[in-house]
């Protein structure tokens, strides 16, 4: 699989998740839901005029806010990005 850019913004008690392409996107969640406690997310939803897609992960006492930055870090497929402000 070809890399693809992960951009992550930090909302309070989630984290928006903006993937490059639906397929990405389902294939990230996919890999997250094999990887750790992660069993929920909102729907993903296609930004109309690009093709990213965003989906929001909530964090817990089991996946901080650093230890999902982690694990993403450590995806190879995955270019970590920070959303601008």
């Amino acid at each position: 699989m070809n890399t693809f850019s992960v951009w992550l913004r930090p909302l309070g008690s989630v984290c928006r998740v903006r993937v490059d392409g639906t397929q990405n996107a389902r294939w990230l969640l996919d890999r997250l839901g094999r990887s750790f406690v992660f069993k929920s997310s909102e729907p993903i939803n296609d930004d109309h005029g690009s093709s990213r897609s965003t989906f929001h992960v909530p964090y817990s006492s089991r996946m901080s806010r650093s230890a999902f930055e982690n694990l993403l870090a450590a995806i190879p497929e995955v270019t970590l990005m920070l959303d601008p402000a």
